[in-house]
């Protein structure tokens, strides 16, 4: 049994750049379901890949042009697994 605070396909959670207080809120997809201006990104793409297994309040290091950033899991809103929905 996966653990409700963990992101997997499918799940809807909150991500927090660490240097500001708002968070913004992304569901991790299949590749052919991403779509940026709804939020939904792939998990191929870097991000995707990156919160793929990490749980709430972990960090995680992501590489940008001008260096490092930082974000936070902050809260998962909708776990697939946690809510029995195993078809998806």
């Amino acid at each position: 049994m996966i653990p409700s605070n963990y992101v997997t396909m499918n799940s809807v959670f909150e991500l927090k750049k660490m240097q500001e207080l708002d968070f913004q809120l992304f569901k991790l997809v299949f590749p052919e379901e991403a779509d940026i201006d709804k939020n939904k990104i792939s998990v191929l793409a870097p991000i995707g890949t990156a919160v793929l297994g990490y749980k709430v309040g972990d960090v995680i290091k992501w590489k940008v042009p001008d260096g490092e950033d930082f974000f936070q899991i902050t809260n998962i809103l909708y776990q697939p697994e946690a809510n029995g929905d195993y078809h998806l």
